[in-house]
């Protein structure tokens, strides 16, 4: 079976998905990139991969290139697609309805008037309503919130599905980790840019909140961004230099040794957050996660008070904090269960043996068995 997954560029949270599609699939799995990565993402950490693996087809390289990669997208049996500048790729395959799964986050993520800005208009049109009666195309949900967007507009009903983002899982001894997070006071940490969409500041909001309380913590901010200095400026104003240490950009498999040491994880971000791939670090690294439930991977991995905590509101984030702070036992149960919730279920072996397991439920005009994880039925949350 040949399976090609198209996207803008190549990077390495799709790294590990594409290992180990390759393992199964070999030369018959060609990940295309349609773009060389740009500089923006370059300044963020990211690497140039497009060389590094056999299974990169580089479709922006050369006239030939791109001739190969749109003919890749009519002749596979199975095509993911992802986010590309042109839908150019898809056009023919989607007029002969082969089986296409779309990977998208969703549409609405600004509002439901964001569907009066003309450009997002004539993207959801040309990209989806256009093929709204294809009985072979699906939605891989990059966001837990896809099914909300795309069925109130009449698409992709009963045709979603978990996905999201699958970074490197990193296998611990679970006692060995919770060795790690036997801090003397409260580790928090924050990771992000240091960008309006991420909110800093709440962050900061918290950390005034528990001193005024006189409760002892440690919180760590991991990230660079426009908002680096004005942060710095409320640590000053607020007198948290002892509490607060803002740590600047640190390469990603570097920041897992701070989570590793982490006991909280914090993630402020609001909903225009599509997915938030340091919810899979965090919990992959035993920390107790508490995100803002907008968020487009919160539904989707984290089971309230079970694996970590969901929040709408400042005060709910400020007592889901203290609770965990002063419960021990509680630590523990989240950071565990966090731990096997990434290890066993959300990891890109998995999300290729689940993917594997939804193919054959299709071409077979099956139920999908799959109850749980990547590639299980997602539905309005």
């Amino acid at each position: 079976m040949k399976i090609s997954f198209y996207s803008n560029f190549f990077t390495h949270h799709q790294l590990p998905f594409c290992q180990e599609m390759y393992k199964k699939y070999g030369n018959d799995f060609k990940f295309v990139s349609t773009e060389k990565i740009n500089s923006e993402r370059l300044s963020l950490g990211y690497k140039d991969m497009d060389n590094d693996y056999p299974f990169v087809l580089k479709a922006y390289e050369s006239k030939e290139k791109h001739e190969e990669a749109m003919k890749l997208a009519l002749d596979s049996d199975v095509v993911i697609m992802g986010s590309t500048p042109t839908d150019e790729y898809a056009k023919e395959r989607l007029k002969q309805d082969k089986l296409t799964f779309r990977y998208y986050a969703r549409i609405f993520y600004k509002g439901i008037f964001s569907i009066f800005d003309f450009k997002n208009l004539k993207k959801v049109y040309e990209r989806h309503f256009k093929y709204k009666h294809n009985k072979n195309m699906y939605l891989l949900c990059a966001s837990s919130y896809g099914p909300n967007d795309f069925n109130k507009i009449g698409m992709y009903i009963n045709k979603c599905f978990k996905w999201g983002y699958f970074p490197e899982t990193k296998n611990y001894e679970i006692n060995d980790l919770l060795k790690k997070k036997g801090n003397k006071k409260i580790n928090i940490i924050w990771v992000g840019r240091f960008i309006k969409e991420k909110h800093p500041e709440i962050a900061i909001k918290l950390a005034r909140k528990l001193k005024k309380d006189g409760i002892k913590f440690n919180l760590q901010m991991i990230g660079n961004g426009n908002l680096l200095r004005k942060t710095e400026k409320q640590i000053k104003k607020y007198n948290l230099n002892n509490e607060v240490k803002l740590i600047g950009a640190v390469k990603s498999d570097k920041v897992r040794d701070y989570m590793e040491k982490a006991n909280i994880f914090i993630c402020t971000s609001d909903k225009t957050e599509r997915w938030g791939v340091v919810l899979n670090e965090a919990m992959n690294s035993g920390c107790v996660t508490i995100a803002y439930k907008k968020i487009g991977g919160v539904p989707f991995l984290i089971n309230n008070n079970v694996n970590g905590f969901s929040y709408l509101s400042f005060k709910e984030l400020y007592n889901l904090t203290v609770k965990v702070i002063s419960d021990k036992n509680l630590r523990e149960k989240i950071s565990i269960n966090a731990y096997k919730t990434i290890s066993e279920i959300w990891t890109a072996k998995n999300a290729v043996k689940n993917f594997e397991i939804l193919l054959n439920s299709i071409l077979n005009k099956e139920e999908n068995p799959l109850e749980e994880g990547p590639a299980s039925n997602a539905y309005p949350v």
